[in-house]
């Protein structure tokens, strides 16, 4: 029973911090050095890290849509 319970804990707890890596990859924060301070807390703090990111998350993040504008018309 143990055995179940730690295992179950593990699995968990990789999900968590791979979800919690890709979201920091995915998302556009507000202060482009937060995505490396957010990074960084992940890495070195898997399961505290990723539970304040995903609680501040909406602090830090920005909501705005992405914008395609390609600059083609280069003069130089």
């Amino acid at each position: 029973m143990e055995a179940a319970l730690i295992i179950g804990f593990l699995i968990s707890t990789i999900i968590l911090w791979f979800w919690a890596i890709l979201d920091i990859i995915r998302s556009r924060f507000k202060n482009r050095y937060m995505n490396t301070i957010w990074l960084l807390a992940v890495l070195f703090f898997p399961v505290l890290g990723s539970i304040f990111y995903f609680q501040l998350k909406k602090k830090f993040v920005t909501k705005e849509k992405r914008k395609f504008e390609p600059n083609f018309n280069k003069t130089e």
